[in-house]
């Protein structure tokens, strides 16, 4: 259903005249909604638990302002896609999204068919809100359901129980999306096969187009990290569980295309296969990354955003609001490349390697002769692909591309 970018897998090292030149590829429109009703002890993102009642308007004129100054960046850019990501975006009114994509698509270039996608959280869905998403053109949810067991929802801190998130997905459904994906989080505290078997049936029983599967980590400046629960699985338990729910999704008809991505053929999600392709996205709201490329600068820039939500919008529109500007150098292109393109199944082609980059193929050689020494990567003429075992040590494979 989404159209994927083509992938050039010939051998051909054709330099355009003058060397080779960084083109800029396609480009995605990340909005970020910086509330939740409440932090969960897991979580790293830049998200906010609301006290009172929530700017919805004035935070909605703060991201016009945002994407106002951010325009001249991609002026003439076709967008392929859109994600509210956050915090909690169905915290917001179906109206305020309306109005953001407005007049977001009054100053750029929608894609006909683009990939409109809204992150939910199950404990926020409600009666009557899904269809009016539809109508203001969020064309996929993704729900945010973490586990289908009520105990493990609780040591998570998630404020929705397994009942209220299988009926949040089925008010989805009956509100006509048949676009959805649902979260599941796998190694959690007292975790056991079974339990992470179960998770995935119950998912699978909802019939979504895709699921992310991905193992609890214990990041930095989150309550888990100061203090860790009890019972969380060891790296082997945690391997094993990967390896059986990989199998089981695979049977379900989940083809695996990033390290924590499943989805039914033609239903993976445009968005993030654009950043995982090293693609350009512009980053509008609080704490909001962005990454541009211009052919003119012939220079990839990061642009992000400062993270408390009243500081933005405070500060929206200015240059104030923007928390840095970093052009990444050549040295470290290939690691930023590698970093995404080596989470997905299908590898890269070294031609798209130098479009992407402005870089020649020939500064990856030594880097890409030790992993397929290694074998981690196979390297069959103008395409690098990750092997099973690369896979496996993905972390060790980038790092071979560090400056």
């Amino acid at each position: 259903m989404n159209a994927h970018s083509h992938v050039h897998d010939d051998a051909c090292g054709c330099d355009a005249p003058g060397g080779i030149q960084l083109v800029p590829p396609p480009l995605s429109l990340y909005v970020h909604l910086p509330w939740c009703v409440r932090k969960c002890p897991y979580c790293d993102f830049n998200s906010h638990a609301g006290k009172g009642a929530l700017p919805f308007d004035a935070y909605v004129d703060a991201l016009i302002r945002d994407l106002d100054q951010d325009l001249p960046l991609v002026w003439g850019r076709v967008v392929n896609s859109v994600f509210f990501g956050g915090g909690t975006p169905s915290l917001f009114p179906p109206e305020a999204i309306d109005r953001f994509l407005q007049q977001a698509s009054a100053r750029l270039r929608f894609a006909p068919n683009l990939e409109v996608t809204l992150e939910t959280n199950p404990g926020t869905a409600e009666h009557g809100r899904f269809d009016r998403y539809r109508a203001a053109g969020v064309n996929r949810i993704s729900f945010g359901i973490q586990s289908f067991d009520d105990d493990a929802l609780t040591r998570l801190g998630r404020i929705h129980d397994s009942g209220e998130a299988e009926r949040a997905v089925k008010l989805a459904q009956d509100a006509g999306y048949d676009n959805f994906n649902i979260d599941l989080m796998y190694a959690l505290p007292e975790q056991t096969l079974a339990q992470a078997e179960h998770d995935l049936e119950r998912a699978f029983a909802l019939d979504p187009t895709h699921i992310s599967h991905y193992q609890l980590t214990l990041e930095p400046n989150t309550v888990f990290f100061a203090r860790p629960p009890q019972g969380i699985p060891d790296e082997d338990s945690a391997w094993d569980i990967q390896e059986h729910c990989q199998a089981l999704l695979a049977q379900a008809g989940y083809g695996q295309y990033e390290v924590s991505a499943y989805a039914r053929d033609g239903w993976q999600c445009a968005h993030n296969l654009n950043y995982w392709r090293f693609g350009d996205y512009l980053g509008i709201g609080a704490g909001a990354h962005g990454k541009i490329s211009s052919g003119a600068q012939q220079q990839v820039l990061r642009r992000w955003k400062h993270k408390h939500p009243q500081t933005f919008m405070d500060s929206a529109g200015t240059p104030a609001a923007i928390g840095g500007d970093d052009v990444i150098d050549a040295a470290r292109l290939p690691f930023e490349y590698m970093l995404n393109l080596l989470r997905l199944h299908e590898g890269f082609g070294l031609r798209d390697f130098e479009s992407r980059t402005g870089l020649d193929r020939a500064v990856l050689r030594p880097a890409l002769a030790t992993a397929v020494e290694r074998g981690w990567l196979l390297h069959d003429g103008g395409r690098v692909v990750p092997t099973e075992l690369g896979r496996r040590f993905t972390n060790d494979v980038v790092e071979l591309f560090l400056p």
